[in-house]
Parts: structure tokens; C-alpha cells; sequence
């Protein structure tokens, strides 16, 4: 018998680079002479409802961007930020497409991200065929760690908290997963995962 009847990955830091994180908006910051205390602060304001689906990418950048005249525009700044987003080196986005290859379970995303940057990155990176359910922040208005993200995906899924296996870069999101009954793994590269898999009996 297969061990799991679900494996959820996690996106930034798992799959793909973090696609707008501390390091990419500092970039953005040099790149469009910003302000960059400010941006952060700004950000740290609305960046929970963005991600929960709570306010729209063009209410994000008015807030956090065009809060004042700008020498360029929300589309070129918007460009910029999805340029951030590549595979992550070392990432595991093969052992996932290797996985749900083998359709011995289902595969899925557990994931916070904004809505607009979510679906970009799905599609640029090809992650929706491989995967039969994406529990995203802006989908289900729910961000990791809270417990109400992974109980909300405990209903949509349908199956024993214990046979749901969980990977995440983050130990406090991977002990929230934990605290509800799944199973956890802390990310750490492809070579350990894949190892870890392979104990577990996945691969």
C-alpha cells in the first residue's frame, strides 16, 4: 500500500524562488530608486490580506508603489516583479513531476501567494500539470501557519490527516501541518528530500 494518498508541496522556497520576498523587493527598490524603508513598511501593511485575497494586485501597488507620482508605470514595475520568480536551484520541482508520474497518489500545492503572482507563476513554470489541487492563500482566504489553513484543507482533500504528507522550507508552517495530524517534511534540497521520500517509501 501506498504511504500517502496525498503529497502537497509548497511553492516559494520548495519549487521556485520566493517570488516577493525581502530580497526581491530590495532589488526592486535599487532597480526603481525606491525608498526601501518605507516600501517595507508599506508592504508589512497589506501584504497578509494580498496573499488571503482580501484586496486586489492593483489596490497591493497602489498602497505599497504608487502611493505617490512614479517616473514608470504599474506595468513595468508589475513586469519586474514576475521576472523575480525562476526554478529554484537545487529545488524539487522533479521529484513533484516524478511523483504525480507515478499517479500512485494525488498532488497538490499548499501554498501562500497573492493571487495575481500565484497564477502567473503556475502557468510560467507548468506547475498546474502536475498537480490535481492547489490550496493556495488566495484561493481559500487562509494563510500558513494559521491552523484554519490546514483544516480547511483537511475538509477539501477528504482524506486521514495522517495519510496527507506535507513539504515546506519553513519549520513553523511544517509543524503547523504537524499540530493537525499530517505528516511533515522541513525542505532542505532535492538530495535530502528525495532521501527522505525514499525511506518513506514514496520513492
Amino acid at each position: 500500500m501506498f504511504p500517502f494518498d496525498v503529497i502537497l508541496f509548497d511553492v516559494g522556497g520548495v519549487l521556485l524562488t520566493n517570488g516577493w520576498d525581502r530580497d526581491e523587493r530590495a532589488r526592486a527598490a535599487k532597480q526603481f530608486d525606491l525608498d526601501l524603508t518605507g516600501l517595507e513598511a508599506r508592504h508589512a501593511e497589506v501584504d497578509a490580506a494580498w496573499e488571503r485575497g482580501a484586496i486586489t494586485g492593483k489596490e497591493y501597488l497602489t498602497h505599497v508603489i504608487f502611493n505617490e507620482q512614479r517616473s514608470f508605470s504599474r506595468g513595468a514595475f508589475f513586469s519586474f516583479m514576475l521576472s523575480q520568480s525562476s526554478l529554484l536551484p537545487g529545488g524539487a520541482m522533479g521529484i513533484l513531476q516524478e511523483v504525480a508520474a507515478s499517479k500512485k497518489c494525488m498532488v497538490g500545492v499548499l501554498n501562500n501567494e497573492a493571487r495575481e503572482t500565484n497564477e502567473y507563476r503556475f502557468r510560467e513554470f507548468g506547475i498546474r500539470e502536475h498537480i490535481s489541487v492547489a490550496l493556495s492563500s488566495c484561493y481559500l482566504g487562509l494563510r500558513k501557519p494559521d491552523a484554519a489553513i490546514y483544516h480547511r484543507a483537511l475538509d477539501i482533500l477528504g482524506r486521514p490527516a495522517g495519510r496527507i504528507l506535507f513539504v515546506d522550507d519553513r519549520e513553523q508552517n511544517v509543524a503547523a501541518a504537524i499540530a493537525v495530524g499530517m505528516k511533515g517534511i522541513v525542505f532542505k534540497g532535492a538530495g535530502s528530500l528525495r532521501e527522505e521520500l525514499r525511506v518513506l517509501g514514496v520513492l
